[in-house]
């Protein structure tokens, strides 16, 4: 299946900046660097910046 993006008004760079954050989140998680709550919290954070980005 393939998916026209063009017209679905998805602001890319946001949603990459967001799965970027995300990603390096984890990965501190992964790491040991971060527990859990924290983890949490910053995932928090970027889902409402990607929310002000999308304006949802």
């Amino acid at each position: 299946m393939t998916i026209d993006r063009r017209d679905t008004g998805v602001d890319e760079a946001a949603v990459a900046a967001f799965l970027d954050r995300a990603d390096e989140a984890l990965a501190e998680y992964d790491q040991g660097y971060a527990d859990a709550d924290a983890t949490l919290r910053v995932l928090r954070e970027h889902v409402e910046d990607l929310r002000d980005a999308t304006g949802e």
